[in-house]
């Protein structure tokens, strides 16, 4: 038989191209548990470069929150939530959830997922089936994560919604569409905190044009749940918003240090996703120890260490602002954990990574389709378990690298 076939190489051609253009990614295995130094090929690296922006992940609180949830509940939920997989848990959880949002959602309810992906493919899907055929727009911010994009795509597929795109910076071009729109069900799609740039959506402007024009606001909020508000609510407490036409997602593997996402909104667009989201009817509920550790989770970033914690965080932003000045890379100073430095060619930010991965830093190259052509970039993030002098040795070590480069060596 053949070893050889059309798909197969089809497939070895298709990686060949992306070798050739420099943007086959790789995986790497760590040897660790997550934190601000990294077991890597047998190697340790000092790590800027992960979402664990509170440094939970590896708590010891949170380990033995996780140890206690397995003794209590199992290690697995059996079925979907829908069937017989939903656990107290798991509905202690959503209470809680809902109670971290309850100010800002009147009448609010929350619902978990396994998955930020999943939220967001249910969230958008479910509630452009609130409109009939063809009678849904939708607007999505062109900076948008893949997982809105692909359920916006899905939900035009399914709904025939129309989608229009808007620029988060600039909100004139999303008031004109929004004037001329006469479809009854409108949902603006938006990124509380954009991922790869770190800047942070004007949810309180974008609020006021949802008011005026009859619209639902959906704000991924996966970069600042943890991170945003006084007591780490996220970006509806720090923009002090207050509305039911407000549907919120909040991750949970990020700043919570554990997994999972939630969907929070005002109790009837909650119920109706239970009902038609088809990622939340047909998924096998999370292990009811995850919920139970994210409990314990939740009560930090809450409470007074949480509150260290951010101020930690915001102190090594504070520094790296200040301090960090490059000669001819482009320095996207955030307000975030979340600090790009772009290269330009995908050449270019491979190499600056390798040089930092030679020096002990892990900071991966991030290339297209991840961000726009050109725009490659080290996306470098922080760690409220980083010390200051972690960042200050990083900064002069990226000094360093830069002058090398840019010299010729």
């Amino acid at each position: 038989m053949s070893r050889t076939f059309n798909a197969l190489n089809m497939a070895e051609g298709q990686i060949a191209s992306l070798d050739e253009r420099l943007l086959r990614r790789k995986l790497r295995t760590t040897e660790s548990p997550c934190d601000t130094k990294a077991r890597v090929d047998n190697r340790e690296l000092k790590a800027f470069c992960s979402n664990d922006y509170l440094g939970l992940a590896n708590h010891p609180a949170l380990v033995a929150a996780l140890a206690e949830g397995a003794k209590k509940y199992g290690v697995g939920s059996g079925a979907s939530h829908l069937i017989s997989g939903h656990s107290i848990a798991h509905d202690l959880l959503e209470k809680k959830l809902a109670a971290f949002e309850s100010a800002h959602i009147p009448n609010t309810r929350a619902l978990f997922f396994s998955t930020g992906y999943l939220a967001n493919i249910n969230a958008i899907t479910g509630l452009a089936r609130l409109a009939k055929q063809g009678e849904a727009s939708i607007y999505s911010a062109k900076l948008n994560h893949a997982s809105l994009i692909d359920g916006i795509r899905l939900a035009s597929a399914q709904t025939k919604a129309n989608v229009t795109l808007f620029d988060h910076q600039d909100l004139d071009s999303l008031e004109n569409a929004l004037k001329h729109d006469a479809h009854p069900l409108k949902l603006i799609v938006v990124d509380g905190v954009f991922s790869m740039d770190g800047d942070i959506a004007p949810v309180e402007k974008l609020l006021q044009i949802a008011e005026q024009y009859d619209v639902l606001l959906m704000v991924d909020d996966a970069h600042g749940f943890g991170v945003l508000g006084k007591h780490g609510h996220g970006i509806l407490e720090q923009s002090n918003v207050h509305s039911e036409r407000i549907i919120y997602i909040g991750t949970l593997g990020k700043a919570a240090g554990v997994g999972g996402a939630f969907i929070c909104g005002a109790a009837p667009f909650i119920e109706w996703l239970i009902q038609k989201g088809r990622p939340y009817i047909y998924s096998t509920a999370t292990p009811p120890a995850i919920a139970h550790t994210l409990l314990k989770s939740l009560e930090i970033i809450e409470g007074n260490e949480g509150i260290e914690r951010r101020k930690k965080l915001n102190q090594l932003i504070e520094i790296w602002r200040e301090e960090m000045t490059f000669s001819n890379w482009e320095k996207i100073s955030s307000s975030t954990p979340i600090q790009p430095v772009i290269l330009g060619s995908n050449a270019n930010a491979l190499a600056v990574a390798q040089l930092l991965d030679k020096a002990g830093y892990w900071i991966p190259a991030i290339r297209p389709p991840t961000v726009p052509v050109g725009s490659s970039r080290l996306r470098i993030t922080f760690s409220a378990n980083h010390s200051i002098d972690d960042l200050r040795e990083l900064i002069q070590t990226l000094k360093g690298i830069e002058q090398r480069v840019e010299g010729g060596t």
